[in-house]
């Protein structure tokens, strides 16, 4: 795990020493065992590493072939590199080193970058070709690994691409415009992220998961895709085939991510996920060390779940409970965020990543499941509303849907559910998962944004990425469309960003068996009744894993990461909040009301209203703004037009 950054350069000067040095110190964090630099002409390549596998010297990166014709900076784990290697090296090559890095430069050189579906892991890799003067940026399937770029002119005028792991080392370059990009701003909002491929600047893109980016000699870009999660046809399979196969793939997949030179983990919620992991790794015979946050509101609290997993498998078994006033420990997570990201369980995914650091480098933990096996209470909801949907005629659903915001303006959370439901009663299946899916209160939006927001953003609204992707599912099956939907937005953009930079601000690598791509593929080809059946979510895993734990684990309502934000905002946040919301200039005041969001703030004071999600989104935007923005002379709305879509 390691952090990678570079560019293209038509000089090779010692100034170029001065821009990458800048670029990984700002990401040192991901890398602090070692740094390595490469300049020559055309390229400058950074890395900072974090040892896992070789921790000798001889790992140190970046990377170049014998006759120093191709370079390589590579960050992430490949999971089958001693298969290819073994492979590669029948095929002639010889290694130095007994890296996964040096196996991936040889896999590049000897059969092209286009074998990257060889690979199988997590990566984020830059490879250079000096002869022909080709970059090479690619990323792995799913968007475990961040990889951000953007085009700069030098000081000479030319455009230069450069990239890295993290926006902040893309902010260490000169020159580099901080322009918000005002799209981004609403889809953060409404997503609590900025989704791929945007990033919350004009001038930044994110590489999507399973894409490679090619870059020629003469400017010129090609974008590739050669993966993505498709629903293609289903394969006819009993539910205790699919069962076994499924624990089969697991098995491997986590025997796989156990292979470490350095000591390793897991997090351990309780859930079914994260224990069926440590269940998987304590198949091994390997002593497993296990780590969980837990809080003092019961409501939140899973901890009695997960200490009985450790106590089944005999885990050494770590516990850390939330106490305390969270307030100073907030303002520190959030200097790591270069990108406004409001998913409020990033808090205890940092407080569980510094827990597990005290011990280990490297932890395994159960991401991917809800996603992949239809896991979230948001599908047995639209389920539900499907069923009503498909039995109200059409001029019926039309009146609901004008009923519904005179409800939301009356008292009373029954008045306001029944108003949210007779809204997605109205809508189209794609319209109304978005629904399901956003945070945002549209009225509160519109009453809060600035006239000059307003017309940035002309009339563009969030709700087109869950409707583009949601229809760009190669199945007609409304809940594989969802999880489609869900693989390619929340899972890369939410989830994974959140354990990307928690773990990594603590230079700790995470590892995600139900991630695979086997299992993935192998999951999305499964009939989706073995998912999800009338509201039963999770089946064909849960029957997997149930010779490996018990029932009340298997079967209890899932809390996830949660965090008890309504009772934070009346309580041991309410001093930070209202400075940062209300007292602060710049920030929200460039772009929201300041006397719409004051009415917000004391409406939930007031218990009127829970306006939780909003007023966390807003205070992360404010904390971000004013460790990235406050200085920046770029950073209003952008005039219309300037949302432009990369």
């Amino acid at each position: 795990m390691c952090g990678i950054a570079g560019y293209t350069t038509f000089q090779s000067t010692g100034q170029n020493d001065a821009i990458i040095r800048s670029m990984v110190l700002a990401i040192q964090h991901r890398g602090p065992d070692a740094q390595g630099y490469h300049r020559d002409a055309g390229i400058v390549l950074g890395h900072a590493r974090l040892s896992i596998i070789d921790l000798s010297e001889a790992g140190t990166q970046p990377f170049l072939s014998p006759d120093r014709r191709y370079a390589l900076v590579f960050n992430g784990e490949i999971y089958n590199y001693r298969e290819l290697r073994a492979e590669l090296t029948r095929d002639g090559y010889t290694f130095k080193t007994q890296t996964d890095t040096e196996v991936v430069l040889a896999l590049f050189i000897l059969h092209g970058v286009s074998a990257v579906h060889r690979l199988n892991g997590m990566f984020a890799i830059a490879f250079w070709d000096k002869y022909l003067g080709t970059l090479d940026l690619v990323r792995d399937r799913i968007g475990k690994k961040p990889l951000y770029y953007a085009t700069v002119k030098d000081s000479a005028g030319n455009d230069q691409l450069y990239f890295a792991s993290e926006l902040k080392a893309l902010l260490a370059v000169p020159g580099f415009p901080r322009r918000i990009r005002p799209d981004a701003v609403y889809d953060y909002f409404a997503y609590q992220y900025v989704p791929d491929p945007k990033t919350i600047f004009l001038d930044a893109h994110k590489l999507e998961p399973g894409c490679r980016l090619h870059r020629a000699a003469d400017g010129a870009y090609q974008q590739v895709r050669y993966w993505e999660p498709a629903f293609g046809e289903t394969r006819p399979v009993s539910a205790s085939q699919a069962q076994e196969e499924l624990l089969s793939l697991l098995d491997t997949a986590t025997r796989e991510r156990m292979i470490s030179d350095v000591p390793l983990g897991a997090f351990l919620s309780g859930g079914v996920d994260s224990s069926g992991i440590v269940a998987l790794m304590a198949r091994s015979g390997q002593k497993v060390t296990t780590c969980s946050i837990g809080f003092e509101q019961k409501a939140f609290n899973e901890t009695e779940f997960a200490q009985a997993v450790a106590d089944q498998y005999q885990t050494d078994h770590r516990v850390h409970t939330v106490s305390g006033n969270i307030s100073e420990r907030l303002v520190d997570i959030c200097r790591t965020l270069d990108e406004p990201f409001a998913d409020p369980s990033l808090v205890p995914t940092f407080l569980v990543s510094e827990l597990a650091r005290q011990d280990v480098t490297v932890a395994l933990t159960g991401d991917g499941g809800d996603e992949v096996f239809a896991g979230y209470s948001k599908y047995t909801t639209d389920w539900h509303e499907s069923r009503l949907r498909q039995r109200v005629p059409g001029f019926a659903r039309s009146l609901m849907g004008d009923l519904a915001p005179h409800l939301r303006r009356l008292p009373g959370s029954a008045l306001r559910k029944a108003s949210s439901l007779l809204h997605s009663l109205s809508l189209d299946p794609a319209m109304a998962f978005y629904v399901t899916n956003t945070f945002l209160d549209e009225g509160i939006w519109q009453a809060c944004i600035s006239d000059e927001f307003r017309q940035a953003l002309g009339d563009y609204h969030p709700s087109l990425l869950t409707k583009e992707t949601y229809h760009a599912c190669g199945s007609d099956d409304h809940l594989n469309r969802l999880l489609y939907t869900d693989m390619k937005t929340y899972l890369p953009g939410g989830i994974l960003v959140k354990a990307d930079r928690m773990s990594m601000a603590n230079s700790l690598e995470l590892r995600a068996p139900l991630l695979d791509y086997r299992v993935i593929e192998f999951a999305n080809q499964l009939p989706a009744n073995l998912k999800f059946n009338r509201g039963d979510k999770k089946i064909v895993l849960r029957e997997a894993l149930a010779p490996l734990l018990p029932r009340d684990i298997l079967d209890r309502k899932k809390m996830g990461f949660s965090t008890p934000l309504a009772d934070w905002f009346r309580g041991q946040l309410k001093p930070l909040s209202q400075y940062w919301l209300l007292e602060q200039p710049g920030g929200l005041a460039e772009w929201f009301r300041a006397d719409v969001l004051a009415r917000v703030w004391s409406q939930h004071q007031a218990r009127s209203h829970d306006h939780s999600a909003f007023l966390w989104s807003a205070l992360m935007f404010s904390l971000w703004w004013h460790n990235y923005m406050a200085d920046d002379r770029q950073a209003k709305p952008q005039p219309p037009g300037a949302a432009r879509v990369a």
